[in-house]
C-alpha cells in the first residue's frame, strides 16, 4: 500500500506540476477543442488573470503532494480544479476525459489514504477553539 500512495503522489504531483508550468511556459502545445470547450477557454484567458491563478495553484498544491509536505492541504486546493477538469471534458471536450478521470481517481484515492488528516474539516458541528 505505501508504494500505491508514493506511487499516486508522484504521477498526481508531476501532472499538476507540469501542466500548471505549461500555462506560463507553454512547452505543451494546446490540443484543438471543440467549440464550446475554445470559447469557455477563451473567456477564461481573456480576463487576463483567472488561468494564471489556477495555473499557479496547480504548481503549488502539485508540489505539495509531489513533495508530500502539506499534502491534505494540497489535496483541498484542487479538490475544485479537479471537478472542474473532470466536467469540461463530460461536458465540452470527451478526447481529455481518460486523463481526467485518472486524476479523479488519483485525488480520490489519495484522500481515502490521508482521510484523518481530514477529520476536522468533516466536523459536521465545530466548535470554536477555547469554547466548549
Amino acid at each position: 500500500m505505501k508504494f500505491a500512495i508514493i506511487g499516486a503522489r508522484v504521477v498526481l504531483g508531476l501532472i499538476f506540476v507540469v501542466f500548471g508550468l505549461n500555462g506560463f511556459f507553454n512547452f505543451i502545445p494546446t490540443p484543438e477543442m471543440a467549440e464550446a470547450a475554445g470559447s469557455l477557454m477563451g473567456a477564461l484567458v481573456a480576463t487576463g488573470y483567472f488561468m494564471m491563478v489556477v495555473k499557479l495553484v496547480e504548481v503549488l498544491a502539485g508540489s505539495m503532494i509531489l513533495t508530500g509536505r502539506f499534502l491534505p492541504l494540497g489535496l483541498i486546493l484542487l479538490a475544485p480544479v479537479s471537478v472542474h477538469i473532470l466536467l469540461f471534458h463530460v461536458f465540452l471536450d470527451r478526447a481529455g476525459l481518460p486523463m481526467a478521470l485518472v486524476i479523479v481517481v488519483l485525488q480520490l484515492f489519495l484522500a481515502w489514504a490521508y482521510r484523518d488528516s481530514f477529520a476536522g474539516v468533516l466536523e459536521a458541528n465545530p466548535k470554536p477553539s477555547g469554547q466548549s
